[in-house]
């Protein structure tokens, strides 16, 4: 996980690098004054990749280090089960479209049309997380 909290470090410097030339440069050139909407949308985006990147560190200290954290790792150290994944599963379809329904409605501001599309992106949701759920061992 080190790798990717470093990945995101990255793109959370860039952001606020690139806001803060932004914020300059359109100072500068116009005579408006800084400009607030790219301005603010970048600071936003390093911001949450450093969010990501936060989340990462913290999980990397909570767990046994990966093959992908060691510098002299091999190829075949990663080799082995990596977890299950379904064959073929139509609830990430559902999801999409539950979740297109609801975008639809609150572009148009259709209150019971949000309200559907959230019980249905609910629903769709809850049956891909327990899709091969086969309830407590005893």
């Amino acid at each position: 996980m080190k790798v990717e909290a470093r990945v995101f470090d990255i793109v959370a410097i860039f952001g606020f690098v690139v806001a803060t030339v932004y914020a300059v440069l359109t100072a500068q050139m116009t005579e408006d004054g800084i400009e607030p909407i790219g301005t603010v949308a970048l600071l936003l985006t390093g911001g949450l990749a450093l969010l990501v990147g936060s989340y990462f560190r913290f999980v990397a200290r909570r767990i046994e280090p990966r093959p992908e954290d060691h510098e002299d790792a091999e190829i075949s150290d990663g080799a082995g089960e990596l977890g299950f994944f379904s064959p073929g599963s139509y609830w990430p379809v559902g999801i999409a479209a539950a979740a297109s329904l609801t975008g639809v409605a609150l572009a148009f501001w259709q209150p019971w049309l949000i309200i559907v599309g959230i019980v249905v992106l609910l629903i769709t949701v809850a049956g891909l997380v327990f899709e091969y759920h086969t309830g407590p061992s005893h």
